[in-house]
């Protein structure tokens, strides 16, 4: 049987097992010749198939005594096996192979289990050895936000935008950071004592931050952003509340018609699920290039070329910013460029990319309001070391950002769009905006929910009505904001 060793590959015959090296296995060897030898005697109990997961299986706290029990199997299945023939079988036939073995060990160690509890340690030790550990259950639930692990015996989750804890934790600090090891290797990078904090992502495009000892006291910190399989839409974003109707017409027309867009939010907030929301808006014809940290934008048109930086070597050579990105695709022809996160200088060469036939260009940045995301791109100038005047500064603002959108994230869990604005011109030294949309909180239900609507500030003709008018979309802006309008009154 492939896997096991001392196994001729392609034979399915049950094999004589090698003696594994002692100690480690001393105590493991004469159990299974005594399986061999006197097969019929212990027969193979016989395994239901693995009932779906329960949404909250996830959180049932384990006894002792499971995890004393599933650290034993596990030993013994790492004596056993052959993980060199193992990598050569494809996932599924891994998962079969590591099943049957685990099955022999718990029928010759004569562990007291039902059919249950034997199918759950099965299925965690499968994703010990193929997956990602304990995480596995929490990666495969699509309610939840983010998976916070902090050390071995403590795990998080965020659900429905409130933090709670699980009953899941890993066998010790070792067994955490090799799962943290196994997820930043497959994206080229790596996390130990040397390299400490690692920025990753998963397959799935979730994000994913570990900050490993001696910087994390108590055991490696792994933090993962969840995406949802299903991709956001601006209608679902809309039923969930977080915009109105005639809000997400206007948010389309915007996407639509190549405005350059900033997405501004705190932590949290929505920024990037916003902002895939927004590129479903852009023409299948357009040719996207996106530069972030970690890719973990989902942009569904065929013509998207996708950029991530690059952290230093062990030398501390190589690195690639995301500055150099942005400087790069001025070469690439591009006719929109995104910025996964914009945090620092690379700001200047995406406003200088939006001033200079890159139109529909769009970024996020980390502020609380419309006007602080002004000010910290003025300060984010700054650090980049130009010494520009500051009306300067603000006038390349004001040629190249086109509308900022706000995202929340409020007190009740819930994320809302609480500002469309435009960034309309200057008086003097200083930046003039305009609303169109704003959130108005009313109070909140008896369940602590807050209650709130989508308010039309009374903007009719908004700046950019002469750019909407050149894609034929004024009438339908016209539309959303009269809507939206009689909505409000």
């Amino acid at each position: 049987m492939f896997g096991r060793r001392g196994t001729d590959e392609g034979s399915r015959a049950k094999p004589e097992f090698r003696p594994p090296a002692p100690p480690a296995a001393a105590s493991v060897q004469p159990v299974v010749e005594t399986r061999i030898a006197s097969a019929p005697a212990a027969p193979r109990r016989p395994v239901a198939e693995p009932p779906a997961p329960e949404p909250r299986k996830a959180q049932r706290e384990r006894s002792e005594t499971y995890y004393d029990t599933k650290s034993q199997v596990f030993s013994a299945l790492i004596d056993t096996i052959d993980l060199s023939q193992l990598a050569k079988l494809d996932p599924e036939s891994a998962r079969e192979e590591i099943r049957d073995i685990v099955n022999d060990i718990i029928a010759i160690k004569n562990f007291a289990m039902s059919i249950s509890e034997q199918e759950e340690l099965l299925e965690d030790i499968c994703n010990d050895v193929l997956g990602y550990g304990p995480l596995e259950p929490l990666l495969a639930r699509d309610d939840i936000a983010d998976i916070m692990v902090n050390g071995a015996r403590q795990v998080f989750i965020e659900v429905n935008g409130k933090v709670e804890q699980t009953g899941i934790r890993f066998r010790d600090n070792q067994q955490l950071l090799n799962i943290c090891q196994r997820i930043v290797s497959q994206v080229g990078r790596r996390v130990d004592e040397s390299s400490p904090i690692c920025d990753a992502r998963l397959p799935d495009g979730s994000r994913v931050n570990v900050i490993a000892p001696p910087l994390a006291i108590d055991g490696a910190a792994l933090t993962i952003r969840k995406f949802k399989k299903d991709k956001l839409t601006l209608d679902q974003l809309v039923r969930f509340g977080a915009i109105s109707p005639e809000g997400a017409e206007v948010l389309k027309i915007i996407g639509r018609v190549r405005c350059n867009v900033i997405i501004s939010g705190g932590t949290g907030s929505g920024k990037t699920t916003l902002l895939n929301c927004l590129t479903n808006y852009v023409d299948r014809d357009e040719r996207v290039i996106t530069c972030e940290d970690s890719a973990e934008l989902q942009l569904q048109q065929p013509h998207v070329v996708r950029l991530e930086t690059r952290p230093p070597n062990l030398e501390g050579e190589g690195e690639i910013t995301m500055r150099d990105l942005v400087k790069n695709c001025l070469r690439m022809r591009p006719e929109r460029i995104i910025v996964g996160e914009v945090r620092g200088p690379e700001v200047f060469d995406l406003l200088q990319a939006m001033n200079t036939g890159h139109d529909g260009s769009m970024g996020t940045i980390h502020s609380n309001s419309p006007r602080e995301c002004l000010n910290r791109m003025e300060s984010m100038i700054a650090m980049g070391g130009y010494s520009l005047p500051q009306r300067t500064v603000r006038e390349i603002i004001v040629g190249s950002v086109d509308v900022i959108i706000q995202a929340a994230r409020l007190r009740d869990g819930s994320r809302r769009i609480t500002h469309v604005t435009e960034v309309i011109g200057m008086e003097g030294d200083v930046i003039i905006t305009q609303d169109l949309v704003l959130y108005n909180i009313k109070g909140e239900d008896a369940s602590g929910r807050l209650i709130g609507e989508h308010v039309s500030t009374g903007v009719g003709r908004p700046h950019f009505w002469d750019r909407a008018r050149y894609f034929g979309e004024e009438q339908r802006l016209a539309t959303a904001l009269e809507a939206m309008e009689k909505r409000t009154d």
